[in-house]
């Protein structure tokens, strides 16, 4: 392989670098208020069905309320979900304690850092700029970027390859099934963090290793890329 190709790590975004979990929930509330059911959703106790999409969060509220037909209510409901989400989108989001450290020091010793996550790319984009870190990271890729989203490898791929790395020489550090199982197709290490709303149960996706602070990260980085 060319020597100009770096070892690439490439991040998961939400419930892995930032928590996200409240603006996402508070975009869902408001479709649920607009429909006159009020707040359905919890922003603690249903903070880790955030982290799994717009749709997750609807399906939930739509099954709490014992909704008939809600896959249909869904379809209608979601793109107001994206819209109230982009007008406030940074509200109560914050990044994980040392994160951008831990990513900071990555790219002093050599690697590449990306960003794969299923956020549609306009959001993950705003929001990343909001938060002052987007020149942060070598590439970013959404779930709209490409055709497929996460679990599929594709995204992954253009992840690493646009950051100017190559994949058999990167890492994927994430929260949830979805990336564990990105992971696994692309034949490249997990890591899965201990810090989300699902703490040590992510042990049960069996990852390669579970980080319980970013001041480990580099670390555990050399150990699994070597």
């Amino acid at each position: 392989m060319p020597n100009d190709y770096k070892k690439c790590v490439v991040f998961d975004l939400d419930g892995t670098l930032a928590d996200t979990s409240a603006d996402l929930i508070a975009a869902a509330n408001s479709c649920f208020r607009g429909l006159g059911f009020g707040d359905v959703l919890d922003p603690v106790a249903d903070s880790l069905t955030a982290f799994h999409g717009g749709r997750a969060m609807l399906r939930l509220g739509f099954e709490r309320l014992q909704h008939e037909g809600f896959d249909a209510a869904i379809d209608v409901q979601y793109p107001v979900l994206l819209e109230a989400y982009r007008q406030d989108i940074d509200t109560h989001t914050t990044l994980y304690e040392g994160a951008m450290e831990a990513v900071e020091l990555l790219k002093s010793c050599g690697y590449a850092v990306s960003i794969c996550t299923n956020k549609p790319e306009g959001l993950a984009q705003s929001l990343l700029e909001r938060m002052g870190i987007r020149g942060a990271f070598d590439a970013l890729i959404g779930a709209d970027t490409l055709p497929t989203r996460k679990p599929d490898v594709a995204p992954y791929h253009a992840a690493v390859v646009r950051a100017g790395g190559v994949v058999e020489r990167s890492i994927l550090i994430g929260d949830t099934i979805t990336d564990r199982d990105t992971a696994r197709a692309a034949g490249v290490p997990i890591v899965l963090v201990g810090f989300g709303p699902s703490g040590d149960a992510v042990s049960s996706l069996e990852p390669d290793a579970i980080l319980q602070h970013y001041v480990d990260l580099p670390s555990l980085v050399d150990r699994l890329i070597a």
